[in-house]
């Protein structure tokens, strides 16, 4: 007797026992695959930082990337999808400090190190916790025996042994250059991780003196009393004259020595054409120091306070009061002309919200510039033995075609940005994170993987940028820097999905990790998504308390629904408006799917479909149409359109298998032809079991529950059913 289903479908009563089968299965592990199977799909998934629960955005990314390894996996890959988090050093620094300061009233450096360490470690257990149990609500088929974090014992020797190669191989160095510095989070942040903000701002136009003969223009007077040369344009005729000359003077109560310098980066038509020269606290007036061999006078020190080096005048104020200082000096004197109201861009450490202070410090970088020896190489156009620059492996694996980025407007701004890219600072001022594996024994040096048997050293306090150690995520989850079996198995990965945001900060790095490391990228397809904003198009934020928890989502329409409507419509790279009336729309959209295979069960009465059957010349032309439809969806799988396989599919599923073949196969059931009705019937439940299979990588739950209610001989779990034939 035919299984039926039951009137109506509960979510909540069927998505927790589906996945408890499906992880019971052990088929989120390629290895337990049934079949022959030779050929690979690999997916690494971006680690959300691990600060808390995943939001939204989470749901996104997830949705896509199981919709895609579900559909590998039926294609029959050895689909692994491998999970993980990122301890995310900036990011759960603050938040813990956040908590603590709240909670206590203490900071980091009240409690120490030590016990600092111990409370992040405690915040970020908890926290992985919670988002593997949100993970599951979601239906991720991951590999949860691969599952990796970027701070475990395995990653933390990939992050020292890389470091030890690019040491040796001269591409690590310690350095004192202006960098970017956050006041407020007490660290460096790297040029990709500093926002920058339209704001309206002042432009000031003075003199330093009445006897200097050349108006400046600056938005930071503040800075000026740190100030070692004028540039101009070289080929600006009002100023030539004055090329070459140094200038002694006061200004705003510190004595400055002034060298006029002719610089081919000046614009002559911004402001005066002259601009004063801070090589302290600007890292392009830094580079324009070293090309013409200016002294760097370090005016701000590392709490946006002025410092002695900046005179008396403005010694101990804070930047914004130094500014209204030096404002009131120059009215006092009558040295400045003009004071104008422009935009300005200004620089924000993404993770702190602290205003970015350019300094010079001691840091340690990554050289993106200096050439090395790539012994062993499967990129194109950079063979083995080929000379090569880390620049030069960023650009060319993408040039060359074997990494695609999508959209395609993301490639041109990737090139832009590898063309300007300067050296990476990889020193971290913060407490939690990767130590930086080198020690320090008076003027001795050691860097290693290991820290040194004998007494007497110690080791560098600083901690390495956390996209260090997750630029290494691809092949580091595979055993790296051990030769593994599935390191060599399933890398390079085929696709990673991350936002457009971090295409600078993540994508860009593991490209150049790869290259030097292994000598291959370290993905084959990268589709960016866009950002996940609320239904009035703002970005979600505490501050505008707009915030959606996807549980509460997923407990109210389900799993199922919440992943239909993040990728239905949402093309690669788009910026999206969460709304609830679209989940709902999908949670009718699954009852309607459930009120279909009822209809097709009971349309059978007790007895099975079968196999072989004469199909009428009607119900012929339905299934040869099925055939061509399930070719152009998986057409659209291959080629990562799922924004539009997934909508093709609703309306499908909908408008033609219920609204048209279902009501107009009523009255074939109807008949008193048996041949007719035998048709019918098969026709249905060939047209059911091909559209559960094409629907199952985006609804994963109702398609399994119902297909383990129909009637078929030898019947496995969906997710590991075979795709539907196009041939």
């Amino acid at each position: 007797m035919l299984e039926e289903l039951t009137k109506t479908y509960n979510a909540a009563e069927v998505e927790g026992k589906i996945y408890k089968l499906w992880e019971e299965s052990g088929f989120f592990n390629p290895d337990n695959l049934p079949g022959e199977r030779t050929e690979t799909f690999t997916i690494a998934i971006p680690p959300p930082n691990a600060t808390g629960t995943l939001h939204l955005g989470h749901s996104l990314e997830h949705s896509l990337q199981d919709a895609i390894i579900r559909f590998q996996r039926m294609r029959g890959k050895k689909a692994l999808w491998i999970p993980g988090t990122d301890h995310a050093a900036i990011a759960v620094n603050t938040k813990v400090e956040k908590i603590l300061i709240k909670e206590t009233g203490k900071n980091r450096h009240d409690i120490g190190r030590d016990a600092f360490v111990k409370k992040v470690e405690d915040f970020v257990a908890a926290s992985r916790g919670v988002m593997q149990g949100q993970m599951r609500k979601l239906g991720v088929s991951v590999d949860w025996s691969r599952e990796a974090f970027t701070f475990d014992d395995a990653r933390n020797w990939a992050v020292r042994t890389a470091f030890k190669r690019m040491y040796d191989a001269g591409l690590i160095y310690r350095g004192y250059r202006v960098i970017n510095w956050d006041p407020k989070g007490q660290t460096s942040v790297s040029d990709a991780e500093v926002e920058h903000r339209a704001e309206k701002g002042n432009l000031y136009t003075f003199k330093y003196s009445a006897e200097f003969p050349i108006p400046i223009a600056t938005t930071r007077p503040e800075t000026k009393v740190g100030d070692t040369a004028v540039a101009v344009h070289p080929d600006d005729k009002r100023y030539q004259q004055y090329i070459g000359k140094e200038y002694n003077l006061e200004f705003a109560g510190n004595k400055l020595t002034i060298k006029v310098i002719a610089d081919k980066d000046i614009d002559p038509e911004f402001g005066t054409g002259a601009v004063g020269v801070t090589p302290a606290h600007s890292i392009v007036d830094a580079e324009m120091a070293q090309r013409h061999n200016l002294p760097m006078i370090q005016v701000i020190n590392e709490y946006a306070r002025m410092t002695d080096e900046a005179g008396p005048l403005v010694a101990g104020q804070k930047v914004k009061e130094a500014r209204e200082t030096v404002i009131e000096w120059l009215k006092k004197n009558n040295l400045l002309t003009k004071e104008e109201v422009i935009d300005i861009n200004l620089s924000i450490a993404d993770r702190s919200g602290g205003i970015i202070e350019p300094l010079p410090k001691l840091q340690w970088f990554v050289d993106v510039n200096k050439e090395f020896t790539l012994e062993k190489s499967s990129i194109n156009g950079i063979g083995n033995g080929s000379i090569a620059s880390l620049k030069n492996i960023m650009r060319q694996s993408v040039e060359n075609g074997q990494i695609t980025i999508m959209p395609e407007r993301e490639e041109k701004k990737y090139f832009h940005w590898v063309n300007n890219l300067r050296d990476w600072n990889i020193s971290r001022q913060l407490w939690y994170g990767h130590r930086i594996p080198v020690w320090y024994r008076g003027d001795e040096i050691f860097v290693d993987t290991e820290a040194p048997k004998d007494s007497g050293w110690e080791q560098d306090p600083d901690t390495l940028d956390t996209w260090f150690s997750s630029a290494l995520w691809t092949f580091s989850t595979l055993g790296w820097p051990n030769e593994t079996s599935d390191l060599k198995k399933y890398h390079p990965t085929d696709f990673m999905n991350p936002g457009y945001e971090i295409l600078f900060l993540w994508v860009a790095r593991m490209i150049l990790m790869s290259g030097f490391l292994l000598g291959e990228i370290p993905f084959k397809t990268v589709y960016l998504h866009g950002m996940l904003r609320d239904a009035k198009g703002q970005k979600f934020s505490k501050s505008l308390d707009n915030g959606v928890d996807p549980l509460e989502i997923i407990n109210q329409y389900g799993a199922d629904a919440l992943r239909m409507s993040m990728i239905v419509g949402i093309g690669p790279g788009n910026d999206a408006n969460f709304e609830t009336n679209k989940v709902k729309a999908y949670k009718h959209f699954g009852n309607k799917l459930w009120n279909i295979a009822r209809f097709v069960l009971m349309s059978m009465g007790n007895e099975y479909p079968a196999d072989k059957i004469n199909y009428t010349k009607e119900d012929a032309t339905l299934i040869a149409e099925l055939k061509k439809f399930t070719e152009e969806i998986t057409g659209d799988m291959d080629n990562y359109r799922l924004y539009l396989a997934s909508e093709k599919i609703y309306h499908y599923v909908w408008h033609t298998f219920a609204d048209k073949i279902v009501e107009e196969s009523k009255a074939k059931l109807a008949s008193e032809d048996p041949a007719i009705k035998a048709s019918a019937q098969r026709m249905l439940f060939e047209i059911l079991v091909t559209c559960l299979k094409l629907l199952h990588p985006f609804m994963p739950f109702i398609t399994e529950e119902i297909y383990s209610k129909l009637p078929l001989a030898n019947k496995k779990l969906l997710m590991i059913e075979d795709w539907p034939s196009i041939l």
